[in-house]
């Protein structure tokens, strides 16, 4: 009744020529990212004594917040985390987390500047991003595993694919939606492109690009449980024991401490960004 129209056995011919044209290739440049960026990352967050990454996280919650409450029950539940014995996984999914957070910025902000100025690649990255949000992140694992093998940088490719479209769509958005005015009477002063980007369009659009940010580290903590199922170490790999061996209380205390974890980075970051907003209504109104 239906014509046989699958692609899967093309797509799987490709995909295994291109390991074996090109797989030596990949494994290299998967070798040069853990030896140069998450192991010293990873080590240098984890030669951090405990006392001292609490007290910074203290020292940013208050800078961002100015609550007090709010910053000891930061500190307090991420000290419960090391209580319990996960300390180092979780200093372990934080540093993929922090990677792969950089990444996606690195890559989100600027093609999302470009974006914003080219219609014609805004109509081409809408549907592109469309699909990587709306795909299953389990099938990015698929040909990320096939080129990359196991471990923590096929985990980080694959979480930066999941998570870095929110970052490029608020920051397209955050920079089609400053003030016209304000960038006519800056081109009426002489500034050039480069000055009207940092110095203008940029810092206004800075809270879109701040809820960017917080959207892309809420979804690469997402990817953490799905990433440890190819290798990624962290409290992702404890929920996955729990799930395999029905340890409940396993998986309960690392789902526990990644909930934690989230929460923390999310109140963080999401005051940073109501911060900003606050100074520039408030010079609004002073204008006024």
């Amino acid at each position: 009744m239906f014509p046989d129209w699958s692609v899967a056995g093309f797509v799987n011919d490709r995909l295994v020529q291109a390991v074996k044209r090109y797989g030596g290739v990949f494994r290299d440049i998967s070798e040069r990212i853990l030896v140069t960026i998450l192991l010293p990352v990873e080590r240098a967050l984890q030669a951090v004594p405990p006392w001292l990454f609490l007290a910074f996280v203290a020292a940013l919650a208050w800078h961002a917040t100015r609550k007090p409450v709010s910053t000891v029950l930061y500190v307090v539940c991420l000290y419960l985390i090391g209580a319990v014995g996960l300390w180092d996984k979780l200093i372990q999914t934080f540093a993929l987390v922090l990677v792969s957070t950089v990444f996606s910025i690195v890559i989100g902000i600027p093609v999302g500047i470009i974006a914003a100025r080219s219609r014609l690649l805004r109509r081409v990255l809408t549907p592109v991003l469309d699909v990587m949000q709306t795909l299953p992140s389990f099938v990015y694992l698929i040909p990320v595993l096939m080129l990359f093998g196991l471990g923590k940088v096929p985990a980080l490719f694959a979480t930066v694919i999941y998570a870095v479209p929110p970052l490029i769509r608020l920051t397209i958005l955050g920079l089609r939606h400053v003030d016209r005015e304000v960038m006519e009477a800056a081109q009426a002063f002489g500034v050039t492109r480069w000055q009207m980007l940092t110095r203008v369009s940029l810092p206004l659009a800075r809270p879109s690009i701040m809820a960017g940010i917080n959207q892309t580290t809420m979804m690469a903590l997402a990817m953490v449980v799905v990433a440890s199922m190819i290798g990624a170490r962290g409290l992702g790999e404890d929920v996955l024991a729990g799930i395999q061996t029905l340890d409940v209380g396993r998986g309960l205390q690392a789902g526990v401490a990644i909930v934690i974890l989230a929460i923390v980075i999310d109140r963080i970051t999401q005051a940073y960004g109501r911060t900003h907003r606050r100074r520039l209504a408030t010079q609004r109104q002073e204008r006024v």
